[in-house]
């Protein structure tokens, strides 16, 4: 007999409200948010979402809705999901969750996606100390293929994939999250900085009622409260997986779990059509609304079995996936090297942030050369299918970090040549991405050997 028909379990109508939706989305990571849905493991479901915003950001010719952006409601998910066996037992605290990608994918009739920077003063990113602006690319979709008139010239497949997907975590997970990143917003600065000037960001995004929607908890109840002050934010990858950012987990791919209640209480969101490694723009993949089409299997004692707690406790473990085998087959790579030693020539030990924001620099510079600008350079090596890698992390006191852009995505030869870099209108790309001004008062990092 033929497989059947996805099961629908989550739908989502773009022309509602994240609120308002049939089945309530959440914004939050809480052991207490109840599932909106019950799965059977080898059941073949579908499960669809809104964009991460939940659709905050438009199609239109402005970049005023990045830099106004209220960061306090991201990122939309939906679940939780329940997950029982075939006999009707749910998972249990202790078991892997094996989740596999069968198939993804924007939703129909919604096919396009942007890739932002944030204000400096509203989150930033990972060159924020070099691009204040708030700017706005659009993409749209011709299949597989992403294009963009924000930057032309440009045209590559997407490795689609889902930002976010991970199981909730327990009061005890919990705890230990809110613990250490509360004890980083209080010391951090301290200590944790990032070229002097990267610590303006904030080093931790701590529960807030503000923005917060947490599914069927109803809103002015004693439980909601509660619940609103201790659920943890969305924005970082954590133990149960989250907010990771993997592009190659993406159609075929298999993530393993840890589960730490009771069902799993699996939930997903942030769907990307493409990203690049470090997704360095923070807004910074393709980000779109779009569907996944999941099976799951219960590996039970999986958790003690399989993971290695890396920290006090056996909560404190990470998944492990598999890449699929679908993905962009690109042959040739411009890579481009950096160390840990910042803009101002002072040395890092081994610090491979710092090596990774010079080679992505460098990258940028060297781009710009061929008629781009800066800024549509940064937004595309945040969302197109670059890679980077760590090189070496061992060789005092410099870390190496590559990153490798596939140079078919250009219609020009990007190579460096003997001759001088040609110039041309075909070369001259316009127009620019949208733009905002930066009305703050923060130092900007500038290069005083880089190309103006």
């Amino acid at each position: 007999m033929a497989p059947q028909t996805p099961r629908l379990v989550i739908p989502v109508d773009l022309k509602k409200q994240p609120w308002e939706q049939e089945l309530p989305l959440h914004n939050r990571w809480h052991p207490q948010i109840p599932p909106v849905v019950e799965v059977k493991q080898g059941e073949f479901f579908r499960v669809e979402m809104v964009d991460w915003t939940g659709g905050l950001i438009c199609d239109n010719d402005s970049a005023s809705d990045v830099k106004f952006i209220d960061l306090s409601t991201v990122h939309y998910l939906s679940g939780p999901i329940k997950v029982l066996d075939e006999d009707g037992v749910p998972a249990k605290p202790g078991d892997l969750l094996a989740v596999e990608i069968c198939n993804l994918g924007p939703l129909p009739g919604d096919e396009w996606g942007y890739t932002a920077t944030f204000d400096r003063e509203n989150g930033g990113g990972f060159l924020t100390d070099h691009f204040p602006c708030a700017t706005k690319a659009i993409w749209y979709f011709e299949g597989i293929y992403a294009y963009s008139p924000h930057i032309p010239g440009v045209r590559f497949p997407g490795l689609t994939h889902p930002g976010i997907i991970g199981t909730a975590p327990s009061k005890e997970l919990l705890d230990i999250w809110n613990e250490r990143e509360n004890e980083v917003e209080e010391n951090g600065l301290k200590s944790l900085k990032l070229c002097e000037v990267l610590h303006t960001r904030p080093l931790a995004n701590l529960p807030s009622p503000n923005g917060c929607l947490l599914g069927k908890v109803e809103k002015g109840t004693v439980e909601w409260e509660r619940v609103a002050k201790e659920a943890a934010r969305t924005i970082p990858g954590r133990e149960n997986g989250g907010n990771c950012d993997i592009k190659n987990l993406s159609k075929g791919s298999k993530i393993y779990l840890p589960v730490f209640v009771e069902g799993a209480n699996l939930s997903t969101g942030d769907m990307h059509f493409s990203q690049g490694d470090g997704e360095v723009s923070f807004c910074g993949a393709i980000e779109m609304s779009g569907f996944l089409e999941l099976k799951c299997e219960i590996i039970r004692g999986g958790m003690k079995e399989y993971l290695t707690p890396m920290g006090p406790t056996p909560l404190h473990v990470n998944p492990i996936f598999e890449i699929g085998p679908v993905e962009p087959r690109f042959s040739e790579w411009l890579v481009f090297e950096g160390i840990s030693v910042d803009e101002s020539g002072r040395q890092h030990y081994l610090d491979a942030s710092v090596a990774y924001k010079r080679a992505v620099l460098n990258a940028i510079d060297y781009l710009s050369k061929f008629g781009y600008s800066k800024e549509q350079v940064y937004l595309l090596l945040s969302c197109c299918p670059c890679e980077g890698r760590i090189s070496g992390i061992v060789d005092s006191p410099n870390a190496v970090v590559t990153l490798a852009i596939p140079t078919a995505i250009f219609d020009q030869d990007i190579r460096p040549k003997s001759r001088k870099v040609p110039v041309g209108p075909r070369l001259v790309k316009k127009p620019d991405v949208l733009k905002c001004t930066y009305d703050g008062n923060l130092p900007i990092t500038r290069n005083p050997a880089a190309s103006t």
